[in-house]
């Protein structure tokens, strides 16, 4: 099925919905996961159904103990998945088109969004195009980036391929920022929206400073914590990271580093680093406690489609310091509410982050003004600009019966 170019989508010139939709979502990630697609993708789920639309989940069943049906909130429904190599802890779904195909033969959705483009996303592609059904995906990952971290960067070209086949069958393809629609419509994409993603400033907050989990981590009130937050794996240039520990150490010796998340990297990252705190995966309040309780924000990521991590410690009153990419190019005022280096000059990240580390004062300002930065992104906004997403691919494709019945009745 061939897709039509058209301009750039504007997100914020819609309206407010004004009508009820039956939304099939389909993930291959969901909490309990933890991840920033999997946590931001419940934000957006929770927020469609607060405004009165059905909702069925569609992802892999995760532990033995992840029961159908949710909390009954909403449909879940649950498929066979396989563990994904390197994370045997998450499941990717199996191909499953004809299960997706008779499920929504019999309950027929009006729109379907897919939020991630493996194996039962493509089988939630090609049943939605069978059906004739409105179709629109999010582009959440930087996967054809990845290769070349793990010694594959042959598969670069193959894997942005098959991402634009694959997104290039849908209406709409979201994306967080305007730079990586510019990046994606250089690469092929069409149909590319932008639709930013937002923070919970009520959990993320800078009251939740914890002068006992700081004790727990070494650290006396006029000593620098930093922090990172997120997966330890190769593609998150945790080298950088730790280059600059060691330097700010070298003046700084009380200086401390807190690193929170889990992955493939971390044995090898606590071997090259004994001295850092490896906290683990943290969520909800614990997390947000765990974002307060620090000083400087550090993130070193050249491969993330937004990074939901930026946000969050930005909100949580903190400092940051990042790469002038994704959503610290959008969010960041360099010297203002925060810090960018020039995309990939891991030299100039150090440096920053060691200026950054010997001023607390400097840092303080510049968490206040992150904060207030981050308050203007709440997820009501976003969730509001994904339903008129939707509902303009219900309106381009034809009206489903659903919505003329529901419009006839208002």
């Amino acid at each position: 099925m061939a897709a039509v170019q058209s301009a750039p989508f504007v997100v914020d010139d819609f309206a407010p919905a004004r009508r009820s939709m039956r939304i099939a979502v389909v993930t291959e990630t969901y909490p309990p996961e933890v991840n920033g697609v999997a946590m931001s993708l419940a934000r957006v789920v929770e927020g469609l159904h607060a405004r009165n639309h059905a909702i069925q989940l569609v992802r892999p069943r995760q532990p033995a103990s992840d029961a159908e049906g949710g909390d009954g909130r909403f449909d879940e429904v649950l498929l066979r998945g396989l563990p994904i190599p390197r994370y045997p802890h998450l499941k990717m779904g199996m191909p499953s088109k004809k299960v997706l195909v008779g499920l929504w033969t019999l309950r027929r959705p009006d729109v379907v969004h897919i939020a991630s483009e493996g194996p039962l996303g493509w089988s939630a592609l090609q049943a939605a195009l069978q059906l004739k059904l409105p179709v629109c995906s999010d582009f959440r990952t930087n996967f054809h980036t990845y290769s070349k971290h793990y010694g594959m960067g042959w598969l670069n070209r193959p894997i942005l391929g098959y991402l634009r086949k694959f997104h290039n069958r849908t209406q709409h393809t979201m994306v967080p920022t305007e730079a990586l629609r510019d990046q994606l419509t250089g690469h092929g994409f069409l149909n590319v929206s932008v639709l930013a993603r937002g923070v919970d400033t009520t959990l993320f907050h800078p009251a939740r400073r914890s002068a006992t989990l700081r004790a727990e981590w070494g650290a006396g009130p006029d000593d620098t914590v930093l922090l990172c937050v997120g997966r330890l794996a190769l593609e998150k240039n945790l080298g950088s990271l730790l280059a600059a520990y060691e330097t700010i150490r070298q003046s700084e010796p009380k200086t401390r580093l807190v690193l929170v998340g889990d992955g493939p990297a971390r044995k090898d990252l606590q071997r090259r680093c004994p001295q850092a705190v490896f906290a683990g995966v943290r969520s909800g309040e614990d997390l947000a406690t765990h974002y307060a309780s620090g000083d400087v924000f550090l993130f070193p990521s050249v491969t993330e489609t937004f990074g939901n991590v930026t946000p969050e410690a930005m909100a949580s009153g903190l400092a940051v310091l990042a790469f002038d990419y994704a959503a610290a190019a959008q969010l960041i005022r360099s010297g203002d509410n925060g810090l960018l280096a020039p995309y990939n000059d891991n030299g100039d990240f150090v440096r920053q982050a060691v200026l950054l580390a010997a001023d607390r004062r400097l840092a303080r300002g510049m968490g206040l003004r992150a904060r207030d930065t981050a308050c203007q992104f709440g997820w009501d906004r976003i969730v509001g600009q994904l339903e008129a997403v939707l509902l303009s691919a219900i309106d381009a494709q034809g009206e489903a019966p659903s919505v003329a019945a529901l419009r006839a009745t208002a």
